[in-house]
């Protein structure tokens, strides 16, 4: 089981870090600082179905 978490834990770079803040998400690289800043919403819509639609993420669904 050990082994799974190395693998995966293995795929991440310390170079990234993402900040899934409760009003914005930030991303962040080594050497270049914050380059994504959105707002954490997005704007769903519900068929008839029952189903949901993902319509628009970040400050295109804030508007």
């Amino acid at each position: 089981m050990l082994k799974i978490f190395d693998y995966i834990f293995g795929m991440f770079s310390n170079d990234l870090a993402i900040d899934l803040g409760t009003a914005n998400t930030l991303v962040y690289l080594k050497g270049k600082g914050v380059v994504v800043r959105e707002p954490s919403v997005v704007a769903v819509q519900k068929t008839y179905g029952g189903q949901q639609k993902v319509l628009a993420v970040g400050m295109e669904a804030k508007k």
